[in-house]
């Protein structure tokens, strides 16, 4: 997409916005006026049909508009995060940088979701929106949002919902929201809602997740090109009696990494490397070793036993490539 196009978008964009991110500042109203009024929603709704389908702030907030919600300005002093965490990544990353100049270029286009706190009076609590409000701190501007009185279970679909709908949650970062769920009592059944995910496939992430040590995650980060074959082999490395890894985590160099770059330097260092006098024994259910597996840093090298299992190699070799796809395919997910 050009330069032109994309300058000609925002412009369409920030003048349709005019009534938001025009709207007066914090000290010329009450904290609460809502700068939304429902006698705009007919005009702003035909300008929001002028727009691609691809302008998705738009189509997020006039969903919101339409069901009666009013935007107002919240001081990002009232506003803490939600009970529970669902992104590893913090407020140092590129990309939280690129939202905070287009904040402060543009305007918060769109507003955060927020309830009344449960246990603060005059306080609100984050459904979603947290790097908004972040950036908004940082800029030192109040933050546009929606308040909604939402109960716990409301507040964590929600939160899902956004995240999958904006930007997807890594594969770790789904499963450690969910497992954090889980341990505070939450259905599983709000827990798939939240995440739109299938039974076994949360099942799967939630026992996973079990077998790391939740340091270990949140150190290496949200690795959103690491996929669950990946994180399952750093599992079996840490159960197989791999390196020790919380020495990984104090080289000076480690946090300086990219996340994916550090989930490399774990799994490598936590990887057992066998030598040629110790293969790997593969053991079908009939208690029959059918075949050995050598493993090297580069390669790996398997023998089928053509006594025990004579019609198994060509089978294998024939659905390779197959597996290998369906190996690809995992690690995108």
């Amino acid at each position: 997409m050009g330069s032109y196009t994309m300058s000609k978008r925002r412009d369409a964009m920030k003048e349709m916005m005019a009534p938001i991110v025009g709207m007066p500042t914090a000290e010329q109203r009450p904290v609460l006026k809502p700068v939304v009024q429902s006698g705009a929603l007919k005009s702003m709704n035909l300008a929001f049909e002028s727009l691609s389908h691809d302008a998705e702030e738009a189509g997020v907030l006039r969903e919101q508009l339409a069901s009666g919600h009013s935007i107002v300005d919240l001081n990002a002093a009232d506003i803490e995060p939600s009970f529970i965490r669902d992104r590893l990544d913090g407020f140092e990353s590129e990309d939280f940088n690129d939202l905070k100049n287009s904040i402060s270029e543009h305007g918060q286009l769109l507003p955060i979701l927020v309830r009344p706190s449960p246990e603060k009076p005059g306080q609100y609590q984050i459904a979603f929106g947290h790097r908004r409000v972040e950036a908004t701190r940082q800029l030192g501007i109040p933050v546009k949002a929606i308040v909604r009185k939402l109960s716990d279970n409301d507040l964590i679909v929600a939160q899902g919902k956004e995240n999958l709908e904006r930007k997807d949650l890594s594969f770790i970062e789904r499963g450690l929201f969910a497992a954090r769920l889980e341990d505070r009592g939450v259905g599983r059944d709000v827990i798939l809602a939240a995440l739109s995910s299938h039974k076994g496939n949360l099942s799967t992430m939630i026992s996973l997740v079990r077998r790391l040590p939740e340091e270990l995650v949140t150190a290496i980060g949200a690795a959103p090109k690491i996929g669950r074959p990946r994180w399952e082999s750093l599992a079996a490395n840490l159960e197989q009696g791999g390196s020790d890894w919380t020495s990984v985590l104090r080289d000076k160099s480690f946090s300086g990494r990219s996340s994916d770059e550090r989930f490399e330097i774990v799994l490598r260092a936590t990887t057992i490397t066998k030598t040629k006098d110790e293969p790997i024994e593969l053991v079908g259910r009939n208690g029959k070793v059918f075949a050995q597996a050598l493993m090297s840093p580069t390669k790996t090298k398997l023998i089928v036993d053509q006594k025990v299992a004579p019609e198994f190699g060509a089978y294998l070799v024939a659905r390779l490539p197959d597996m290998y796809q369906a190996f690809l395919d995992q690690e995108s997910n």
